[in-house]
C-alpha cells in the first residue's frame, strides 16, 4: 500500500496543526495532493484504467472544493498551502 498510517501522520504533522489533526483543511488538501500525484503516476503506466481515472477526477474535485473553502474563509492560509504544495491556482 502506498499510503500507510505513518505516511498519513507525517503529512498531517507537516501541513496540519499536529499528526492527529486530520480535520484541518490544509492537511486534507496535502493528503489529496499526495494521492492525486500517486494516481497520476499510475495512469501514466496504465492508460486504460478508467476506474482509477474516475477516482482521480473525484479527488481533484474534492481538493478544489476545500481550496475554495479556504480561499473564502482565510486567504492567507490559502496562499500558504498553495505555495507550499506548488499548486497552480
Amino acid at each position: 500500500m502506498y499510503l500507510t498510517t505513518e505516511k498519513k501522520s507525517e503529512i498531517f504533522a507537516k501541513h496540519g496543526k499536529s499528526a492527529q489533526d486530520t480535520g484541518s483543511a490544509e492537511g486534507q488538501v496535502a493528503l489529496f495532493t499526495f494521492r492525486i500525484n500517486h494516481l497520476s503516476q499510475h495512469l501514466k503506466v496504465n492508460r486504460h484504467d478508467f476506474n482509477t481515472e474516475r477516482s482521480l477526477v473525484k479527488l481533484v474535485g474534492k481538493r478544489k472544493s476545500l481550496l475554495d473553502y479556504l480561499k473564502k474563509k482565510d486567504i492567507s492560509r490559502y496562499r500558504a498551502i498553495i505555495a507550499e504544495l506548488g499548486l497552480r491556482k
